[in-house]
């Protein structure tokens, strides 16, 4: 039997605390984390003792390492879910969102993301291209849609993102895009050729 006090005890209580946290893991409806969800699950602010833990369940197969700073309880995890989760904040959005709502016709097995930073990463063999948007509108939640622990563009709000940054882009179909809510959105840009453009689309749908 063990005893407050005993060595026995404080190992049972150590191994006993480590099952718990694990379990706030397997109990959350994320499939994927980085350091920053962990820490808020586990309520450790100390990032010495944060990083022990982690580096114990990845070792003792209870977490999934990806990449730096990305972990997942296991393979079954959400591709867009990992896709947002390598740099926050960010997005889906681009021809990800265009191709899905018929904008575009080409398909991509790159998932699109908007980010603070411009770069291409691999990831457990899934290709995300980060595009940089500029703070005022990246961190506007307007045609924002938040899904199952992720965040995706409206097909609007995509169409302008990418409008924003490729301002001669070719789109395969515009009859499904809504005019008046793009006008709207285009105000977080705040940037009066975005909106030039957006008129000569208009006008050319």
């Amino acid at each position: 039997m063990l005893y407050p006090g005993s060595k026995g005890f404080s190992y049972f209580c150590i191994i006993n605390n480590m099952d718990n946290l694990i379990a706030k893991i397997y109990g959350s409806s994320k499939t994927v984390f980085n350091t920053k969800d962990i820490a808020l699950i586990w309520e450790e602010n100390n990032k010495n003792n944060l990083k022990s833990k982690i580096s114990y369940y990845v070792r003792n197969k209870g977490l999934i390492r990806l990449k730096n700073g990305v972990f997942v309880k296991n393979k079954d995890y959400d591709r867009r879910e990992l896709a947002t989760s390598v740099y926050i904040p960010s997005y889906i959005s681009f021809e990800t969102v265009l191709s899905e709502s018929g904008v575009t016709f080409q398909y991509y097995d790159t998932i699109f993301v908007a980010g603070k930073l411009s770069k291409d990463v691999l990831v457990d063999g899934l290709k995300i291209s980060f595009r940089k948007i500029k703070d005022a509108a990246l961190f506007n939640p307007l045609g924002i849609i938040n899904k199952n622990n992720y965040s995706i563009a409206s097909r609007e709000r995509a169409f302008l993102d990418t409008v924003y940054l490729f301002p001669q882009y070719y789109f395969d179909n515009l009859y499904s895009i809504d005019w008046q809510r793009c006008f709207e959105i285009a105000e977080i840009y705040q940037n009066k050729k975005l909106i030039e453009r957006l008129k000569k689309y208009q006008k050319n749908a």
